[in-house]
């Protein structure tokens, strides 16, 4: 099993996912140049940590050492200071990446620290940069960067990544080649899931993949990034993006869907059918529940081909 995302997205997906499979590979984008995460990459050169930590505490056990070791790689401290906003699983996570001069093994080690239920792995081995073509009141322009692409008030048109052809971090790419399933989504559309796309080798990866591949839709809207899109306006931009790109399952909470016969005339032209579920938490707030969710995937997970 393979997630691709980033953000509290990701984080709700292996949530549940680590509750059904046996063994979860997380590919992470490594974009983010802001907080905590834009400060050590840029004070050190490093990829940003954030959402490789957010990862990392998805993937703990709900036992005693499992719950305390998420708060502490997710805790964050606050002064008047230099650390104010600095998470300690950041922290963490560069240390021994300068100790071991490996970003894979500097992951894994932390994982193991955490009893981490999978493996997180960066989907490219250097940072990147994300440029966005954005439409404000008729005019298009160029912005780039995680924060500003995130927060335009325009609206977002397409993504580039800056470099163009950034390499794949190895492990991620022989982690899609030998997955039974790939997860895309949810998350931020275009600075979290898309961006995956992008990246040639992981590109390659993932259309040449025998996995069967699902896409799992937002609860909400993205303030700045996908304001106004209806479902199935998300599966048109996905396409626009990867062209030969091919699902085999969209799952999507009904009270995320206007026009039903719409979604499922886009589904079908990505090659998959689509299945309604209730995943969204009980609270009424745009979160998934990870333990419908985790309901809902082994279902999924258990129909034959």
């Amino acid at each position: 099993m393979v997630a691709f995302g980033g953000g509290h997205g990701l984080y709700a997906s292996l949530s549940a996912l680590r509750r059904v499979v046996g063994k979860v590979t997380a590919v992470v984008t490594v974009a983010d140049d802001g907080g905590s995460s834009g400060r050590l990459r840029r004070e050190l050169g490093v990829l940003p940590p954030g959402d490789l930590r957010m990862a990392l505490a998805a993937l703990c056990g709900d036992d005693e050492w499992g719950r305390t070791w998420s708060e502490v790689v997710q805790h964050r401290f606050r002064s008047e200071g230099e650390l104010h906003g600095h998470a300690v699983g950041n922290l963490l996570i560069v240390a021994l990446w300068e100790l071991l001069d490996d970003p894979v093994a500097g992951l894994d080690w932390v994982g193991r620290l955490l009893g981490a239920h999978g493996r997180v792995l960066p989907m490219a081995s250097v940072p990147i940069d994300i440029e966005a073509e954005v439409e404000l009141d008729g005019v298009l322009s160029v912005v780039r960067g995680q924060v500003a692409c995130a927060g335009t008030p325009g609206n977002v048109r397409s993504i580039s990544l800056v470099p163009a052809d950034p390499p794949a971090c190895p492990e991620a790419v022989a982690a899609v080649r030998d997955a039974d399933w790939v997860v895309l989504g949810p998350g931020s559309w275009f600075t979290s899931v898309l961006p995956h796309l992008m990246v040639p080798e992981l590109a390659e990866a993932l259309h040449r993949t025998a996995a069967r591949r699902l896409v799992a839709l937002n609860l909400a809207p993205q303030p700045g990034e996908t304001d106004g899109f209806s479902a199935e306006k998300h599966l048109q931009v996905l396409h626009e993006h990867a062209p030969g790109l091919t699902v085999d399952v969209v799952l999507a909470d009904p009270g995320v869907v206007g026009e039903r016969g719409e979604l499922e005339k886009a589904v079908e032209s990505l090659g998959g059918r689509l299945v309604l579920a209730e995943v969204a938490a009980s609270d009424g707030s745009p979160r998934h529940d990870a333990r419908r969710l985790a309901s809902v995937l082994d279902e999924i997970f258990r129909e034959k081909r």
